[in-house]
């Protein structure tokens, strides 16, 4: 299956009719349930506005859930899969997370840490060898103002701890113009068919863009954290998150790729137009490699997110069985890299305004810089990914919502928007 289709301006035409309407079996939910704080006729607004993102080409379609106090608010499936097989959108549909995929990863890596078979403080050379000689990037600027990269040792080793909370000075090469990230775009580490074992081998062969836990810095530390997993699991990742949290939570249509045949035409497509996801690399969901991404290779469906979304909701448990201990839980949803951390904050800081790290989320922490300051409460969790799929969870609210999409292009636009017009909708 391909990024990019070919499609008529008839069949074009027909997929936006048929988007402008509720995918079958999947009409709204209008009827508030009791206790919950929402005006139905502002919730419409939320439709209104992906419906016209979906009539004016932005989108094929997309599917929005808000829940609170465990039930469902407003859950609508809108649009098509694909617009060039005019496919609905269902909660069904499958979708590639990119970085979504980097909270699920984080959860199993401290329930591991739970069980004792690793430890925030480890060194990752600990486990991957190769990681104690990696060197750091320092770029010089001579008088004619040419910049050389120099290496020199850590000041201090990078540790399980750096990884979850992106401060391992493990970067991106697919942003940003540094040295460094030359450097990992020219070493074409995304080439060929490796499993994670080969990548976290390219990753220890390439300087770092910072001294560990001086930055937070965006990256494939999650990546790197999954071979850890895999290490001290003696599992492949997708077997120790399934055993540990995807099956015992029901997210039985969370994976890494599609390998059944028949669930291909489930598969969300973005606009033929809108395929470039700009993360260095084409993800084919139905076309398995060895790798499996722990920072951004997962694919899941709406019911599936809903179910992990109420599970951090709900404090690490759901329905009666406990996933995170109370402890493990406030220490992955609190605030890493704030003020007394010594870290600092790249230019590419992607939890953005008003928001702190924990291990694997990002966290509220202030109304920000904004003016007025944008929606939600202060301890606030959420991510998304390059595809534009996206979750908000609002304990202070016992609400969270869930938006999946795959829209490269629109994500940054509509995201917000959304959030915007759900807490608009919300009454006190």
């Amino acid at each position: 299956m391909k990024l990019s289709r070919g499609l008529s301006s008839c069949a074009f035409g027909a997929a936006l009719m048929f988007a402008m309407a509720p995918a079958a079996g999947a009409a709204g939910t209008f009827d508030i349930p009791p206790g919950a704080h929402f005006n139905p006729q502002k919730l419409e607004r939320v439709g209104d506005y992906l419906r016209n993102e979906i009539a004016t080409g932005k989108i094929p379609g997309a599917v929005l859930l808000i829940q609170q106090h465990g039930k469902p608010v407003y859950h609508q499936a809108l649009g098509v899969r694909d617009v060039a097989t005019q496919l609905p959108m269902t909660d069904d549909t499958i979708f590639r997370l990119f970085s979504m995929s980097k909270p699920i990863t984080s959860v199993v890596a401290m329930m591991l840490i739970e069980e004792g078979k690793l430890s925030l403080n480890d060194p990752v050379a600990k486990y991957i060898p190769s990681f104690a000689n990696v060197k750091v990037g320092v770029e010089t600027v001579a008088d004619d103002g040419k910049k050389t990269l120099d290496l020199v040792p850590p000041k201090r080793a990078m540790t399980v701890y750096d990884l979850m909370r992106q401060t391992s000075g493990i970067t991106y090469g697919f942003y940003g113009n540094s040295l460094v990230r030359k450097a990992y775009a020219a070493a074409k580490i995304l080439d060929g068919d490796f499993n994670n074992a080969e990548f976290a081998e390219r990753i220890a062969r390439l300087p770092l863009q910072d001294q560990p836990g001086t930055l937070w810095q965006y990256g494939h530390s999650t990546d790197v954290l999954g071979r850890v997993m895999e290490i001290v699991s003696g599992k492949s990742l997708l077997a120790v998150e399934r055993e540990k949290l995807l099956d015992p939570l029901g997210m039985s249509n969370t994976a890494f790729y599609v390998t059944d045949a028949r669930k291909r035409e489930l598969i969300a497509m973005p606009m033929p137009s809108d395929g470039d996801f700009r993360v260095g690399f084409v993800s084919h969901a139905d076309v398995p490699m060895k790798w499996e991404s722990g920072g951004g290779g997962m694919i899941s469906t709406t019911s599936d997110i809903a179910r992990f979304a109420q599970m951090v909701l709900d404090g690490g448990k759901y329905r009666g069985k406990q996933f995170l201990k109370p402890e493990t839980f406030e220490q992955m949803t609190t605030d890493h890299v704030g003020p007394g951390t010594g870290i600092g904050r790249d230019f590419y800081y992607f939890p953005g305004d008003g928001f702190g790290f924990g291990l694997g989320f990002g966290v509220r922490t202030d109304a920000g810089n904004a003016d007025p300051p944008a929606p939600g409460s202060l301890g606030e969790l959420k991510w998304d990914g390059a595809s534009g799929c996206y979750f908000v969870i609002d304990r202070k609210q016992d609400m969270f919502f869930v938006l999946m999409e795959e829209t490269p292009s629109e994500r940054q636009k509509i995201q917000p928007t959304v959030k915007r017009l759900i807490y608009e909708a919300m009454e006190n």
